[in-house]
């Protein structure tokens, strides 16, 4: 990788810690891997927090080291874009229960010297976010310009609006919720059982075996189904047959689709951790932001000086406008600044990711536009 901090520096911090986590474990050390593009202003008033999704990581707008692939954003970072870092300190880090290198069950126990697994302490959102905040105190940022994210990564925008308020000048909330339906919880089980029914989960202590890919490629075929929209399945496969003329009477993949989600299933299990999996999703069913406010959301906010932005998807039947609106209305019971404009995409809950040139246009105005 460039050595030019605009695009991009791979860090791995080991923080003394201790953490505390809404479980009332005391978590220490804390690793954190993180990515930073830019140079952090000499007022350090320049610096923008990215938060990644579930399965996301650190390689916001850099290739990705075990894929190959581009960052994951780099439609909204990078030379000229909404988040740039000719003038952006952007960080963007692993979260806590992840991984790529921050602590999480796949890595080791210093009081054992062996994986975690299972015996890692069960996280949340808010967790992750003070993890975030350790790491922003080790590189000198006391104040963010802005935090955004899309997806779980709304979600830590949102709380670290609630848990930091003086820290956090500007949230941009895309394609986010303040709490998990239950809905939301039934696919997530759905996908926990299938990795743990894979005989080689092993109670969570396969990292010195195979690991159970079987199950988590289930896991992600079920999740990712959830990420898109039905007008955007039937145009993209319909019932279209996948590499053969008729219907094969068996269970081979004998639709497009089908071929697509086994591909998605086993192209995740290159690169991601089954129990990380586990971990991760758990953190998202126990995230309701009213609940920890006294089960009023605008107490979330209230007295907070930082300006938001809400933008959501009109296909998005993950976390579909009206979870959006409801933040939007508990920002304006507290008299919170906030804007707030619902995208149209045929893309479902993953156009936050893809191309949407309109979803840029908002972030870029909202951030300072022309400056």
């Amino acid at each position: 990788m460039s050595e030019d901090p605009r695009f991009g520096l791979s860090r791995q911090v080991t923080l003394p810690g201790p953490l505390r986590l809404d479980g009332g474990v005391l978590l220490s050390p804390v690793d954190i891997a993180y990515e930073t593009y830019g140079t952090l202003d000499a007022d350090g008033g320049n610096a923008i927090l990215v938060c990644h999704a579930l399965t996301g990581d650190q390689h916001v707008a850099s290739a990705h080291p075990r894929t190959g692939k581009p960052g994951w954003w780099t439609r909204l970072i990078g030379p000229g874009k909404p988040i740039d870092p000719a003038r952006d300190f952007v960080i963007c880090a692993n979260v806590l229960g992840s991984c790529m290198g921050s602590s999480g069950p796949a890595t080791i126990n210093p009081a054992t010297g062996r994986p975690w697994g299972m015996s890692f302490p069960v996280i949340t959102i808010r967790d992750m976010v003070r993890a975030q905040a350790l790491l922003l105190d080790h590189l000198g940022v006391a104040r963010l310009k802005a935090v955004v994210g899309g997806s779980m990564g709304g979600m830590q925008a949102l709380s670290w609006a609630a848990t930091f308020p003086d820290r956090v000048a500007a949230a941009v909330v895309i394609a986010a919720t303040a709490r998990h339906s239950a809905q939301n919880i039934a696919f997530h089980e759905v996908g926990r059982q299938a990795i743990m029914a894979d005989p080689k989960w092993n109670g969570g202590d396969y990292y010195t075996g195979e690991p159970p890919a079987a199950g988590l490629a289930v896991a992600r075929m079920a999740a990712h189904i959830t990420y898109l929209s039905e007008a955007g399945l039937t145009e993209k496969f319909g019932r279209r047959l996948q590499a053969r003329e008729a219907k094969s009477f068996g269970f081979d993949a004998d639709f497009q689709v089908e071929s697509y989600l086994r591909h998605q299933g086993l192209s995740f299990v290159d690169r991601f951790d089954a129990n990380s999996y586990l971990y991760i999703t758990r953190a998202l069913d126990y995230f309701d932001l009213a609940e920890e406010h006294g089960g009023l959301l605008a107490n979330a906010f209230r007295g907070a000086a930082t300006r938001f932005c809400v933008i959501s998807f009109d296909t998005d039947w993950l976390y579909p406008t009206a979870e959006s609106r409801n933040i939007v209305q508990a920002l304006n019971a507290a008299g919170a600044p906030v804007s707030f404009v619902e995208l149209s995409s045929p893309y479902g809950h993953d156009a936050f990711l893809l191309e949407a040139p309109a979803m840029n246009r908002v972030v870029d105005g909202f951030l300072g536009g022309g400056r």
